[in-house]
């Protein structure tokens, strides 16, 4: 992010509500105690530093992979990467696009819930 980019952000966290940034310290609080719980099951489990590193990184990529639903460049660019790095660390983890594309599909009209038939319902009747 540029200084411009984060000049922006700056102005915009000093408008948010005190009630928001209490939540966000309170989020934040409670994501670190999640990860401290998950570091001490995966020690005491054996889980060697090597793989629990790949396993997060692999993680993490594959979500914000997700949240832009596969644009690999818009990934990058919140991760503060080149795009050509991110291709070469998906590669390296095994994390394939299409898997990740894959998971963001609509499932076809049999399987999706039954709501969908009562909507139809709604329509004719």
């Amino acid at each position: 992010m540029d200084a411009s980019g984060q000049e922006r952000e700056l102005n915009l966290a000093e408008r948010r509500p005190p009630e928001y940034v209490k939540i966000m310290k309170q989020h934040e609080v409670d994501v670190k105690r999640e990860l401290e719980s998950l570091v001490t099951q995966m020690h005491s489990s054996g889980i060697r530093y090597e793989d629990a590193v790949r396993e997060f990184k692999r993680q993490y990529l594959r979500e914000v992979l997700a949240a832009h639903r596969g644009n690999q460049c818009k990934a990058s660019e919140e991760l503060g990467m080149h795009r050509n790095t991110l291709s070469r660390a998906m590669t390296e983890l095994g994390l394939n696009l299409a898997e990740v594309r894959a998971g963001l599909k609509r499932p076809p009209r049999s399987e999706r819930p039954v709501i969908s038939a009562v909507r139809q319902g709604l329509r004719q009747g």
